[in-house]
């Protein structure tokens, strides 16, 4: 019969608070199997872990179970803290007596029975648990990094700086990101693309990283040290190993001035084949076979016609006729590239909120009505007024221009309850840069409140008001419209009580952050989860930031939730470090907390292999039967294929059934 030693732990007073750990761990010592019980102030101290080491060699202990908080917080500290004492440190179960009781059970008579109950079934569970070993993995020491903006390319470069291979995959035709697009960075007012550029090229020139542009992740297999990732590389028809640059196919395009430039967020026109912005890189033109003449006329080849008649020939095709290198393949076909990589890197950053769900600011039919990212690129020198603040409607100068606050950030109605922790900076770095263009123009700002948050950033937003003059209104804008060739505000100031009317020449809405629309496909496609909002989920926010819970898979930057320049550079930066510290080691050893398929159960029904989420369950033969059998090394013990075995061959370890039901007969026996 098992040993089981319980150790209740007070957490200060997150258990403590309300559950009666004495008693509780009075009360354990009575549970058959169990030989020795006592309480800690806090057990995952060294102190604590020593009593739990003293006592398991003491008293002949071969079982542990540790009342405390999430096993998600400490379960590996206690698996070591158990193997230290001798024991196999899979002999371990905990009764998480923080998240699942005292953080959520008001009453304290409730709590410590509820308490008592998990405690019980761990015992239960516990005594059945059979000693594990981890297996062992290879580590192919590449990595791959999803997403060419600041956070990819400081990650990649990071990476690559260690001796590390690393290949960047980024889905539009250039690298750069949303901070490619920014004019002026808070709190400093550097020339975002002065900081920018020189990164993006250190990408292109960096011997261990391969740049794949304009292309994206298909899908992804294996497991931490040895993912299949496929790759599809979309054709740019455009041949990157002639292409030198020139750009005097894109200035003959037909259509040069008539297709809405992404980049300029659709203020500014582009041609079917283009370079997004003048630092792209890498330099190498793109044709838009949406809109690409040629590409979209019938192949004269395949069309019939009556005898004599002859064939009508393809439209356009001026590019292919003025590259004198010949750098235009109108046959080119998108490429799937298979490669093998160690770790995977997600960067994929942020969209911006739709202003156009506000309609009750014009619901983005007003013209003098704009977002801040369309600012940025009507402030920048390279945008589509360089650099000129002008009104869209009329290209006036505006004599008075009004700032709009928490546009799709903090506002439950449009299903956005956070805060996007950027606007308000950049609103004040905005109307910073009106003031010293308009000298002349009056600037408002409406708030709900301050969120100025960073090294510097209260002092920035101070000097928008003292040194700039910009006026500060804590209120919400109700409504936003039209009347005699200006547009009024109609607003609530809350320091002085009092509803307020004013007329504006143009308004910036401070759009909040939110996920990008294919972050779940992305998801699903690596195998992590999401947020509720879509931002890619961590494993624990403070102690694994930049963690997601498939082992091997790293993520950083707007891509894990809304943040500014400075602490999307940190967490790639610890990403990096994080892919360095895996890389150090030629081996890895595997949690064989993963499933098991007993062959003799085993009717070769297949629905686990239909149900697993990482591809780890394959058909074998074996002298004329068939059976499934698990990659361990691939399994992430989610336990979906146990759940899906009727006759019960597919098992995890450590989740067994027999232990399972053991618990329960626990809690409801004694």
């Amino acid at each position: 019969m098992s040993s089981v030693g319980v150790f209740i732990c007070h957490c200060g007073t997150n258990i403590a608070g309300k559950v009666d750990v004495a008693k509780v761990s009075d009360d354990a010592i009575n549970i058959p199997g169990v030989v020795y019980s006592s309480h800690q102030k806090y057990s995952c101290s060294e102190a604590g872990q020593k009593v739990i080491i003293d006592a398991i060699k003491e008293n002949r202990i071969d079982k542990v179970v540790i009342g405390s908080c999430s096993p998600k917080m400490h379960e590996n500290t206690f698996r070591k803290t158990i193997e230290q004492a001798g024991l196999n440190p899979y002999m371990l179960e905990i009764a998480n007596l923080r998240e699942h009781v005292s953080w959520v059970t008001a009453d304290k008579d409730s709590a410590t029975r509820k308490a008592f109950d998990l405690v019980k079934a761990a015992v239960g569970k516990v005594s059945f648990a059979k000693p594990l070993t981890p297996g062992q993995v290879t580590v192919e020491k590449r990595a791959l990094v999803i997403g060419g903006g600041i956070a990819g390319i400081q990650a990649a470069l990071d990476i690559a700086n260690m001796g590390y291979e690393v290949v960047m995959v980024e889905k539009e035709p250039s690298i750069g990101g949303r901070m490619a697009q920014l004019d002026k960075t808070f709190p400093t007012l550097d020339c975002s693309a002065c900081i920018l550029s020189p990164r993006m090229v250190d990408v292109a020139q960096h011997p261990n990283i391969r740049l794949l542009t304009y292309s994206e992740v298909e899908n992804v297999n294996g497991y931490v040290g040895n993912f299949n990732v496929t790759i599809r590389k979309k054709a740019k028809f455009v041949d990157e190993s002639i292409c030198t640059g020139c750009l005097e196919c894109v200035t003959k395009c037909p259509l040069k001035k008539k297709i809405p430039n992404e980049f300029e967020n659709g203020k500014a026109p582009r041609g079917a084949i283009y370079v997004p912005f003048a630092q792209a890189v890498p330099k190498v033109p793109v044709i838009d076979k949406e809109h690409c003449q040629w590409l979209l006329s019938p192949d004269p080849d395949t069309i019939e016609v009556a005898e004599g008649e002859k064939k009508p020939k393809r439209k356009c095709g001026v590019c292919a006729k003025k590259c004198e290198l010949g750098a235009i393949d109108f046959d080119m076909q998108d490429e799937l590239i298979n490669e093998k990589f160690g770790a995977i890197v997600i960067a994929t950053g942020f969209n911006l909120f739709d202003h156009k769900k506000y309609g009750e600011y014009g619901a983005g039919e007003i013209p003098d009505v704009i977002t801040g990212l369309d600012f940025e690129r009507m402030v920048n020198s390279s945008g589509p007024t360089e650099g000129k603040i002008v009104r869209p409607s009329n290209g006036e100068k505006p004599k008075k221009v009004a700032f709009i606050q928490c546009v799709g950030s903090r506002d439950e109605a449009k299903g956005i309850p956070y805060c996007s922790r950027i606007c308000c900076m950049y609103t004040a770095k905005q109307a910073i840069l009106v003031r010293e263009k308009l000298p002349d123009a009056e600037v408002y700002v409406f708030y709900m409140d301050i969120r100025a948050g960073g090294k510097g950033y209260e002092e920035f937003v101070l000097r928008a008001q003292r040194e700039y003059g910009a006026n500060y209104v804590r209120g919400r804008v109700s409504r936003i419209y039209e009347q005699d060739g200006h547009l009024v505000l109609k607003a609530a100031d809350t320091i002085l009580g009092m509803p307020l009317e004013m007329e504006a020449d143009m308004v910036i809405l401070a759009t909040g952050s939110i996920a990008r629309e294919d972050s779940v496909a992305l998801a699903n496609t690596i195998g992590i989860t999401t947020d509720a909002y879509g931002f890619i989920s961590e494993v624990h926010p403070k102690l694994k930031p930049v963690e997601v819970p498939r082992e091997g898979v790293f993520a950083c930057g707007a891509a894990l939730s809304p943040r500014d320049i400075p602490d999307t550079v940190a967490t790639a930066g610890a990403v990096a470090a994080k892919v360095g510290v895996l890389f150090s080691n030629d081996i890895l050893m595997s949690d064989p907390m993963v499933a098991n398929v007993d062959p003799m159960v085993c009717v070769a029904c297949g629905a686990c292999v239909e149900v697993c989420p990482y591809s780890a369950i394959t058909m074998e033969e074996f002298r004329g039967k068939k059976f499934a059998k698990v990659n361990e090394a691939m399994c992430q013990g989610c336990g979906t294929c146990s759940a899906a075995c009727r006759p019960g061959a597919a098992q995890l370890r450590g989740q067994t059934d027999e232990q399972i039901l053991k618990s329960i007969e626990a809690v409801l026996q004694w």
